[in-house]
């Protein structure tokens, strides 16, 4: 399947299933995660574990698996001290998604280049550090490149990854639009009690409304919400639906994290994942999957409702 042909299924209302965590499946298979750049660096000594992962999602049913890329960025990696094994660490990270596409029996595989505006996170907690803060010269810099890595090794398009931050998601956008390849949008939302979902940083609050508003600003193919608790992302797809016609997407995640570390409680079960993916395909999504601490189970219950589309 080529990107153009998945797009005109999706615009026809064809149901895609995305694949699930990969950061916090690496977790717990084993692969320690790094307090700098969580899961980023897992492909080092690891890329035999990652390409099992997304080998398990395709046999789950996935038709697109994504780049455990999310944390990659040369300025992530110097967090961790391996600035200087950037093109490895991503060369065998991408190359872990593109061997489990070559040898998988499944067909019409697509694979997504995650990029984000991810920074240092205060240990122990979820909270952007101090030290987050970098120019966005030097961000900009550091996504563009690893941006080309992804257009050079051979991803299908730029999946952006939790935007959230108004200004660092431009930033993001930019990059992303450089590499010359077809971008999607994944925000990132919380809910309070009452009102309207915000963005998800915590301080200041942000109404959803305007976080979308870049859209406008930039060739997007699809949007969607992905690190967001389930119960908030059918209020965040309606706001988004009203001002964008693109292809919608979806994918919660479930837990929570205190860095370097994914909290595995209380993570939502099969039966009512899918329960609310039915609600999000009746708004109007049409690519469905999971984020952190989701699982190949989970994908393979979101599977049958395939069969229905």
């Amino acid at each position: 399947m080529t990107y153009r042909k998945m797009i005109e299924k999706l615009h026809a209302g064809r149901i895609l299933l995305l694949d699930g965590g990969t950061g916090t499946e690496l977790e717990k298979r084993g692969v320690p995660m790094d307090p700098g750049a969580w899961c980023g660096i897992a492909a080092l000594d690891n890329a035999d574990i990652l390409e099992k992962i997304h080998t398990d999602y395709l046999d789950a049913g996935a038709d697109i698996i994504t780049t455990n890329t999310y944390s990659s960025s040369r300025l992530m990696l110097a967090l961790s001290g391996h600035a200087e094994n950037f093109l490895e660490i991503n060369k065998k990270t991408i190359g872990a998604a593109q061997k489990a596409r070559e040898y998988s029996s499944k067909k019409d595989i697509l694979i997504a280049g995650s990029l984000s505006h991810r920074g240092a996170l205060i240990e122990g907690t979820a909270l952007p550090h101090a030290q987050n803060r970098k120019s966005f010269g030097q961000m900009e810099n550091a996504l563009t490149e690893l941006g080309s890595v992804l257009r050079e090794e051979g991803c299908d398009f730029i999946l952006l990854e939790m935007m959230y931050d108004p200004d660092k998601m431009k930033v993001a956008f930019s990059a992303a639009e450089k590499t010359g390849l077809p971008v999607w949008a994944g925000f990132s939302a919380r809910q309070k009690k009452y009102g309207e979902p915000l963005s998800f940083l915590p301080s200041p609050d942000i109404p959803l409304r305007e976080l979308l508003e870049i859209l406008s600003q930039f060739d997007v193919d699809a949007a969607g919400f992905m690190h967001t608790q389930s119960d908030a992302i059918q209020p965040s797809l309606q706001i988004l639906k009203e001002n964008f016609t693109a292809p919608l997407f979806a994918y919660p995640d479930s837990g929570y994290f205190k860095s370097p570390n994914w909290q595995f409680e209380d993570i939502i079960s099969t039966h009512a994942l899918k329960q609310f993916a039915k609600k999000w395909i009746e708004i109007g999504a049409t690519v469905i999957g999971g984020c952190c601490g989701l699982t190949p189970e989970h994908i393979r219950a979101l599977s049958t409702l395939k069969l229905t589309d």
